[in-house]
Protein backbone atom coordinates (compact mmCIF):
# COMPACT_ATOMS: atom_id res chain seq x y z
CA UNK A 1 0.00 0.00 0.00
CA UNK A 2 1.33 3.53 -0.89
CA UNK A 3 2.19 6.02 1.74
CA UNK A 4 1.32 9.74 1.58
CA UNK A 5 3.38 12.35 2.97
CA UNK A 6 1.47 15.34 5.04
CA UNK A 7 2.70 17.53 1.98
CA UNK A 8 1.04 15.62 -0.71
CA UNK A 9 -2.35 15.13 1.87
CA UNK A 10 -2.78 18.82 1.83
CA UNK A 11 -2.16 19.31 -1.72
CA UNK A 12 -4.60 16.91 -1.85
CA UNK A 13 -7.18 18.69 0.34
CA UNK A 14 -6.79 21.91 -1.61
CA UNK A 15 -7.16 20.34 -5.11
CA UNK A 16 -3.72 21.10 -6.33
CA UNK A 17 -2.73 17.19 -6.92
CA UNK A 18 -2.57 15.81 -10.48
CA UNK A 19 -5.21 13.70 -11.67
CA UNK A 20 -3.51 10.52 -11.22
CA UNK A 21 -2.11 11.06 -7.80
CA UNK A 22 -5.92 12.69 -6.72
CA UNK A 23 -7.36 8.64 -8.08
CA UNK A 24 -4.22 7.07 -6.38
CA UNK A 25 -5.54 8.64 -2.98
CA UNK A 26 -9.44 8.68 -3.63
CA UNK A 27 -8.52 4.78 -3.76
CA UNK A 28 -6.94 4.35 -0.75
CA UNK A 29 -9.17 6.64 0.65
CA UNK A 30 -11.84 3.55 0.32
CA UNK A 31 -10.45 1.39 2.04
CA UNK A 32 -7.88 2.60 4.61
CA UNK A 33 -8.93 4.10 7.52
CA UNK A 34 -5.53 5.41 8.72
CA UNK A 35 -5.28 7.60 5.76
CA UNK A 36 -8.82 8.61 6.60
CA UNK A 37 -8.06 9.57 10.18
CA UNK A 38 -5.31 11.88 8.81
CA UNK A 39 -7.20 13.35 6.19
CA UNK A 40 -10.04 14.49 8.91
CA UNK A 41 -6.99 15.91 11.57
CA UNK A 42 -5.71 17.48 8.14
CA UNK A 43 -9.08 18.93 7.22
CA UNK A 44 -9.66 20.21 11.13
CA UNK A 45 -6.37 21.70 11.01
CA UNK A 46 -6.99 24.14 7.62
CA UNK A 47 -10.66 24.59 8.90
CA UNK A 48 -8.59 26.07 12.59
CA UNK A 49 -6.17 27.98 10.66
CA UNK A 50 -8.70 29.62 8.22
CA UNK A 51 -10.42 30.45 11.85
CA UNK A 52 -7.62 32.41 12.73
CA UNK A 53 -6.95 33.98 9.47
CA UNK A 54 -9.97 35.17 10.07
CA UNK A 55 -9.64 36.94 13.59
CA UNK A 56 -6.56 38.61 12.50
CA UNK A 57 -7.90 40.26 9.82
CA UNK A 58 -9.84 42.27 12.60
CA UNK A 59 -8.40 44.75 14.76
CA UNK A 60 -9.12 44.65 18.49
CA UNK A 61 -12.41 46.06 19.62
CA UNK A 62 -10.19 48.08 22.36
CA UNK A 63 -7.69 49.30 19.70
CA UNK A 64 -10.38 50.66 17.22
CA UNK A 65 -12.15 52.41 20.47
CA UNK A 66 -8.72 54.27 21.58
CA UNK A 67 -8.34 55.22 17.57
CA UNK A 68 -11.82 56.63 17.34
CA UNK A 69 -11.03 58.66 21.21
CA UNK A 70 -8.07 60.11 19.75
CA UNK A 71 -9.39 60.89 16.78
CA UNK A 72 -12.30 63.03 18.85
CA UNK A 73 -9.55 64.21 20.93
CA UNK A 74 -7.75 65.88 17.98
CA UNK A 75 -10.41 66.96 16.34
CA UNK A 76 -11.95 69.20 19.08
CA UNK A 77 -8.46 71.18 18.73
Amino acid sequence: MKIFTEETLILYLYQETDTQLTHEIDTVLEQDIHLQERIKVLQRSIKQLERLKMQAKHPREEAVNSILAYAKKIAKK
